[in-house]
């Protein structure tokens, strides 16, 4: 059946509506319902998909990019500078031996020598695509398996531009203009140069990132349309990702390497709320394209090579990557983890593969039934670390204290209460410091650019964004906060985030500001009880203030004033469930004041003797107090 580019992505983005949730329910990986999906309605079963489906697959792999780009922005340069040694040693090491091991597989079994180190560097990628959506849905991405997949992937990222200069050397052909797809700057370098592209690749984005991208960012900003920084975002990943393939390096490295630039800018948030919708669809549509791509004519005319091939590579990359995380003293839950995540084949051997029969490395036949055990191992992966999670890993566990099985979570501070301040303004900046005072980190929301820029240049870690809009809240951390601290100016804000986080986050503990009576009625009759009227400190502290001037102890004007501040926000608690009634609620005023005037006469009579007059005791007392 052949249909348009359009009517296939309507197939794959449906097929993917209908099979992931009922992958998810039965317990499975989204990953596999996507590719389930994909078999089902690809031309070997169902047959709804045309000849558009490799075009599909290339412009969905721009997900992959998209989540690389995010999860830089996770990722600080310090902090990525601190896993270089990870990086280069669990990557090298993996890359090496792996390459090896599948060399002298191949070989035995009769392969040319120039054909197995072409497959053999292929197949020694990691799928980027199925291990990081593993780690973000299992929440794995801090622990230590998490970061030894994620060092080994970006190893890998960095492997491909070698692997792309050593393929023609390998077939002893010299690439042509007209026959070569890849037509990147490297290939016109000499060969001793091919290997400094990394380094200016790396110096471009730094400085790119430090003096185009956050003042571009800042002007797209002050614009107030969220329309634009959602077109500035898609800009920059788009635009990083093809200046990087044309000086040669891996697209996804270089959104990588952008995103590890802005992680500390102040847009780090409003970006990956921005890119994570498009990354997600892509995504989905790229596993949907990699099931419809399996070749069942392929497999059907010659299983045996193609199972056992699958099994030789699995098996070696899992005996290769387990041994390397026992080597660097992973414990065994966290090496099988890490040894079944990365041991099937990556999406970039697709491109890889096609590249080496352009070389005349590899024939027509021979490509397709390599391109089909790339396809079946991204397939197996995700079912593999379903049987490592309930049946193997568990048994392992069991050996283990309580308190040191729980996947080596990186986190040095995991005591700490996650908090988020939104608005920092003169209110919200004074919550901010006086936490940062007493060492308590939070994560600090606001949508004016300069006073970002501003309150960054002073060491806050101050983000750009609006609040308002569930997926900023989800980039900066609502899902795992316990508290969120509402400082904005204007109540209708506070009032509309309050509601938004009560709806979907329930458990997480609001503190708003509140101008005046009239918002606290509005907060109380919504169920938010930790309430701030920023009117109300500030007028009894004047109140204190002139009864101590009038002759009054400080102490006793200090305590009479608390007297009054907790009255008045009793009488605010009755006085929000009769707000609907005006009249009612104007009597309750009367009689509350009138109380108020009762309980301090009250107070007075008990300590009137001792509140006009003074002692050296009390003197001492009263200029302590007045020194703070």
């Amino acid at each position: 059946m052949e249909s348009s580019l359009a009517m296939n992505t309507l197939l794959f983005l449906g097929v993917a509506i209908i099979m992931v949730p009922l992958a998810r329910k039965l317990g499975l990986s989204s990953v596999i319902g996507y590719i389930l999906g994909g078999i089902i309605i690809g031309p070997y079963v169902l047959r709804l998909t045309g000849n558009n489906v490799n075009d599909i697959m290339h412009a969905s792999e721009f997900g992959v990019i998209m989540l690389l780009f995010i999860v830089g922005l996770e990722l600080e340069p310090r902090k990525f500078w601190e896993m270089r040694k990870k990086i280069m040693g669990l990557g090298l090491t993996q890359m090496l031996l792996t390459i090896l091991l599948l060399f002298l597989v191949f070989i035995g079994v009769g392969w040319r020598v120039d054909k197995a180190i072409a497959v053999a560097m292929c197949f020694a990628l990691s799928s980027t695509a199925i291990v990081l959506q593993t780690l973000q849905e299992k929440n794995n991405f801090k622990t230590t398996a998490g970061e030894a997949s994620f060092s080994t992937l970006l190893f890998q990222d960095i492997s491909v531009i070698p692997i792309l200069a050593i393929l023609p050397i390998v077939a002893n052909y010299k690439a042509k203009h007209h026959d070569n797809e890849i037509q990147i700057l490297i290939q016109k370098l000499p060969e001793w140069l091919q290997a400094g592209t990394v380094i200016f690749g790396v110096a471009l984005l730094i400085l790119l990132g430090r003096y185009v991208f956050v003042p571009f960012l800042r002007y797209v900003s002050k614009s107030g349309m969220a329309e634009l920084l959602t077109a500035s975002s898609l800009f920059l990943v788009i635009g990083v990702s093809e200046l990087m393939v044309v000086i040669g390096l891996s697209p996804a490295l270089g959104a990588f390497l952008a995103g590890v630039m802005l992680a500390n800018s102040e847009f780090r948030h409003e970006l990956e709320a921005q890119i994570n919708p498009f990354k997600g669809l892509l995504l989905a549509v790229f596993f949907v394209s990699v099931g419809s791509t399996i070749n069942f004519n392929i497999i059907q005319k010659d299983p045996l090579f193609i199972f056992s091939t699958v099994l030789a590579v699995l098996l070696v990359k899992f005996i290769v990557l387990y041994s390397i995380g026992k080597f660097f003293r992973i414990d065994t839950p966290q090496s099988l983890f890490y040894a079944f995540a990365l041991s099937q084949v990556g999406e970039f051997a697709f491109v890889l593969i096609n590249y080496a029969s352009d070389l005349y490395l590899l024939g027509p036949e021979l490509n397709a039934q390599l391109m089909a055990v790339t396809a079946i191992t991204m397939c197996i992966t995700p079912i593999l670390l379903i049987v490592n999670d309930k049946f193997i890993t568990p048994k392992f566990i069991k050996e283990i204290p309580e308190e040191e099985h729980d996947f080596n979570i990186l986190d040095s501070d995991v005591s700490q209460k996650k908090i988020i301040i939104v608005g920092f303004g003169h209110f919200g900046s004074t919550v901010g410091r006086l936490l940062k005072a007493n060492k308590i980190s939070a994560t600090v929301l606001d949508r004016d650019s300069d006073r970002v820029k501003l309150l960054r240049s002073y060491g806050f870690k101050v983000y750009y964004g609006d609040a308002t809009r569930i997926p900023i809240l989800r980039a900066a951390g609502i899902e795992e906060a316990e508290i969120l601290v509402l400082c904005l100016d204007d109540s209708d804000d506070n009032m509309f985030i309050a509601e938004l986080v009560r709806e979907h986050y329930p458990k997480v503990k609001i503190f708003v500001r509140a101008k005046n009576r009239i918002d606290a009625y509005e907060y109380l009759n919504n169920g938010i009880n930790h309430i701030y009227r920023e009117t109300l400190g500030t007028a009894v502290d004047m109140a204190v203030d002139v009864l101590h001037e009038t002759g009054m102890r400080k102490y006793a004007a200090r305590r009479l004033g608390q007297r009054f501040m907790a009255i008045d926000k009793a009488s605010v608690r009755k006085l929000a469930k009769m707000t609907e009634d005006q009249d009612i609620a104007l009597f309750s005023t009367k009689e509350i004041l009138q109380r108020e005037e009762e309980l301090l006469a009250y107070d007075n009579l008990n300590f009137d003797n001792k509140n006009w007059d003074t002692s050296s005791a009390t003197d001492s007392e009263d200029e302590e107090e007045s020194q703070d």
